[in-house]
């Protein structure tokens, strides 16, 4: 056995297959005590490090490590460490600890080394001058394999992985303060999770991130080869077996299959070829003569922040993910107005009544007073009323909100809603009082706007449903009968979530509400917690309208809505703390 590797003699035994007996693990505790001082005197002689010298160095790394840095040499020897890791919360109480178990001295600063080679603090290793100390491989490669998962992993990413253990961990253990690196703890914890047990890790990383998924499955065939060809011991199989752990050093029998394995068991960085993770597939309008964007201009995908990084090597290089700014949305207080403008009754115009628009207007009122809105809800409104409405909103002070909603649900034409005398408005007079120059308050924030109405008379082909425009049927579905010429805002931060692409109608069904504003009061319900910003949710809502079909007059009628926008940064709404509300 060479005095280099404490655990020569126990490889030997598993390498060849045997089974280790009683005798075998008291001559192995024998040996390793008879050879320590042979070992130790060997390695400081190579490290030439005294007492003062080493206690000095680990200071050094203490004072370098922020709490992040600490929690992730605290998760690496999660393994090595005989007390809960939670008690550990300083590197001074990581060091002091190790040093305890003899895993740290002065003749041994390997584990050290490699801890800050591991958690990439290659700056630092060199400071204290041991870049050049080969490692003993102390460090799992199970644990190493959780350690960078966590890397790649965004905060977008953490709430989608937190969402999806909602009924797997307790609530507690699923609030904003806790980290990927504590909640793999706390999965291992429950027995979700183990060196063995990759399944939950694989269900809840497959979803979010495939790329990450696929270095799971990696791992899992790695130690399959090794098992195979090595007849390794499983750590559950003998009384004894955690005083035969594999070192990840290879000795000099297996040293050209450690090399070949090490290859192919890299943790690197995904390539640049990625697979969007989508929620839902759309294709592009092409060209736009609007200075504005639509959803459907654009290649936009669900995709994870970890594959977006992915996208571009520079930003690989660096470790660092390019994402768009956010609007400022604040924690604790009124997140603005909701108006939600409810035409009913057109029994004075030539339009028909809205039956089914009550349903719209609960599920608003549910969803948005659920996100942090002081909803106020109007009913009937001829056109002079719409335009009081929003001259009295614009003229408001919204310095302590973070933003405005405006739904109107009502019958329209090309390019206008209508009132319920059957006089039209431009879209365009919607959201003109609100800007920079009518609205300071409102200025740089967000201002949404949500119609549900059509934009022509048209109804596109392969629509129980009603529409919102000259009715020529009766069935159980309304089209509502405005076209998005004209009527983008001249100003920044705006979005029009229109119901339907201009010329066509848009349906709502009699008893059970819209298509549009109940795909899109849905998706709120489900996408917000995870962190989607709204764009991304107006694209989900896009993929589950079109997916509806109902039959008028014997032909199969479709929907398509078209948000467009001017907005500048996503919008993301904080996660209510209340739960979701039920819309049906």
């Amino acid at each position: 056995m060479r005095d280099c590797d404490v655990f020569g003699g126990v490889s030997a035994l598993v390498r060849t297959q045997k089974t280790p007996t009683a005798s075998h693990c008291s001559w192995w505790i024998r040996s390793r005590v008879g050879h320590k001082k042979r070992v130790d005197n060997w390695r400081s002689k190579s490290t030439g490090m005294s007492v003062m010298d080493f206690q000095t160095i680990l200071l050094k790394v203490e004072q370098s490590l922020n709490r992040e840095d600490v929690e992730a040499l605290v998760f690496l020897c999660a393994d090595l460490l005989e007390k809960d890791v939670c008690c550990i919360t300083t590197g001074r109480d990581l060091f002091t600890h190790l040093q305890e178990l003899d895993f740290l001295a002065p003749e041994r600063p390997f584990l050290l080394a490699e801890l800050l080679r591991v958690s990439k603090r290659n700056g630092l290793l060199r400071q204290v001058g041991l870049h050049d100390l080969q490692t003993e491989g102390l460090v799992s490669s199970y644990r190493k394999l959780l350690f960078d998962l966590s890397e790649n992993i965004t905060a977008v990413n953490l709430k989608d992985i937190k969402f999806l253990l909602y009924q797997t961990l307790p609530r507690r253990k699923l609030e904003d303060d806790m980290t990927m690196l504590n909640l793999l703890l706390e999965m291992e914890k429950e027995d979700h999770l183990s060196e063995t047990n990759l399944d939950m890790l694989e269900k809840i990383i497959g979803p979010v991130c495939p790329n990450l998924k696929r270095k799971i499955n990696q791992y899992k065939e790695q130690n399959a080869t090794m098992n195979r060809g090595y007849g390794y011991v499983q750590e559950h199989d003998h009384p004894c077996a955690h005083l035969f752990k594999q070192p990840d050093t290879p000795t000099e029998e297996s040293s050209a299959l450690s090399s070949q394995l090490s290859a192919s068991v890299s943790l690197a960085t995904p390539d640049a070829s990625t697979e969007g993770v989508s929620l839902s597939e759309f294709s592009s309008s092409g060209k736009t003569d609007s200075p504005y964007s639509s959803v459907q201009s654009h290649n936009v995908f669900f995709t994870s922040s970890c594959e977006k990084m992915n996208h571009s090597a520079a930003d690989t290089s660096l470790g660092k993910t390019q994402e768009i700014e956010a609007y400022v949305m604040h924690e604790g207080r009124t997140r603005g107005v909701c108006l939600i403008i409810n035409n009913f009754d057109f029994s004075q115009s030539i339009y028909k009544n809205r039956e089914g628009t009550d349903m719209d207007e609960r599920c608003l009122v549910k969803v948005f007073q659920w996100l942090g809105f002081k909803t106020r809800t109007e009913r009937d409104c001829s056109l002079e009323k719409i335009q009081s409405l929003l001259s009295q909103l614009s003229q408001e002070d919204h310095t302590n909100m973070d933003c405005l909603v405006c739904c109107v649900l009502s019958h329209g034409e090309l390019g206008s809603v209508c009132g319920v005398d059957g006089l039209t408005l431009p879209v365009r007079d919607l959201t003109q009082p609100f800007s920079g120059m009518h609205c300071a308050s409102l200025r740089d924030k967000p201002k949404l706007f949500f119609i549900q109405a059509c934009q022509g008379k048209k109804e596109q082909l392969p629509v129980l449903i009603q529409s919102d425009g000259h009715d020529s049927t009766e069935p159980d579905l309304a089209t509502d009968a405005v076209a998005l010429q004209d009527t983008i805002p001249a100003e920044a931060d705006f979005l029009l979530g229109m119901a339907t692409v201009p010329e066509f109608a848009s349906f709502r069904h009699r008893t059970e509400g819209s298509w549009f504003i109940q795909s899109l009061c849905e998706n709120l319900v489900l996408l917000v917690p995870s962190g989607y910003d709204l764009l991304s949710i107006l694209t989900k809502v896009n993929n589950h309208v079109s997916g509806k079909t109902a039959r008028i007059d014997n032909k199969n009628k479709k929907q398509m809505p078209q948000p467009a926008f001017s907005l500048r940064k996503r919008v993301v709404f904080p996660v209510p703390k209340q739960p979701p509300p039920k819309l049906k």
